[in-house]
C-alpha cells in the first residue's frame, strides 16, 4: 500500500467546509464522506478529513482550539506563482481569509498563507530549487 496521509480537521459547517476546500482545488471523494465527515481529496497522497465536531470527538476527547488559535500549518506546492495567487484569491472568495500572514517571495521561492472558515492555516508556495543563489542553501531555513 502506497503511504498516504489523512489530515482530521474539526469543522463547524461541513457543507461550507466542503465549498471552500473545492473552491481551492480539492475533490470531494463520496465513499469516504457522509454528513459527518468529508474526504477532500488533494492529491493520491494527501486526503483531508472534514468532520463535525460531534464527529471529531469520537476520535478524541482534547478540546477544539479557537479558530484564532495556530496548531499547525500545511503547505501545499504549485507549479507557478499565478497558481498560488489563485489559491489564495479563491479561498479569501469562499469563506476563508487570505494573507493571513505577510506574502514570502524569496525570488526562487514565493507563498501565501490562509485561513480556512475554521481557521485552520494553509499555505500556497511555488519553489524554483535552481534559481536558489549558489552556496546559500541556507536561505531555505
Amino acid at each position: 500500500m502506497p503511504k498516504v496521509i489523512f489530515v482530521n480537521l474539526p469543522v463547524t459547517d461541513l457543507d461550507a467546509s466542503m465549498t471552500f476546500y473545492q473552491s481551492i482545488g480539492f475533490v470531494n471523494k463520496p465513499h469516504f464522506s457522509d454528513n459527518t465527515a468529508a474526504c477532500m481529496v488533494w492529491s493520491e497522497a494527501i486526503n483531508v478529513m472534514l468532520l463535525t465536531h460531534a464527529k471529531w470527538r469520537t476520535f478524541t476527547s482534547r478540546p477544539i482550539p479557537p479558530a484564532t488559535s495556530s496548531e499547525v500549518a500545511l503547505t501545499l506546492s504549485f507549479d507557478s506563482r499565478e497558481l498560488v495567487d489563485a489559491m489564495n484569491e479563491a479561498a479569501a472568495a469562499n469563506g476563508g481569509t487570505g494573507d493571513i500572514n505577510p506574502v514570502q517571495d524569496h525570488g526562487f521561492m514565493y507563498s501565501r498563507d490562509m485561513a480556512d472558515p475554521d481557521g485552520h492555516i494553509w499555505g500556497a508556495m511555488w519553489m524554483d530549487p535552481a534559481a536558489i543563489p549558489s552556496g546559500d542553501q541556507n536561505q531555505l531555513q
